[in-house]
């Protein structure tokens, strides 16, 4: 079992008009959870996982992330942590690391301990 500090920050993210400029920013939280679900979420069609062993993993993981929103600590399994930090490891812009908080985030995950 992974246990993971869920920490908030705040951002700024740009609000857009209904032809898609820039109007100005608000202020935003992000955390982990935030990111993970931005990295599943971002993948293509035919790359997202199939069959119902990842069906299940996704259904586990669901239910560890709304765990972690209201008690702070992400716990994962084994089997869940490993899907999840293959997809990091794959699958993180590089350009995420240009934000402290968010690095920190990342690398806590990446270096949970059992």
């Amino acid at each position: 079992m992974r246990k993971i500090k869920i920490e908030t920050w705040k951002a700024n993210a740009p609000i857009r008009d209904k032809d898609g400029n820039v109007t100005g920013t608000q202020e935003l939280d992000e955390n982990l959870l935030i990111a993970l679900n931005v990295l599943i979420g971002s993948k293509q069609p035919q790359d997202v996982p199939k069959g119902i062993e990842k069906f299940r993993i996704f259904g586990k993981i669901a239910q560890a992330f709304d765990k972690a929103d209201q008690t702070g600590i992400l716990e994962l399994e084994d089997r869940e942590y490993i899907f999840l930090k293959e997809t990091v490891e794959k699958d993180v812009p590089s350009s995420w690391a240009m934000n402290k908080n968010l690095s920190k985030a990342i690398n806590d995950f990446l270096d949970a301990k059992e």
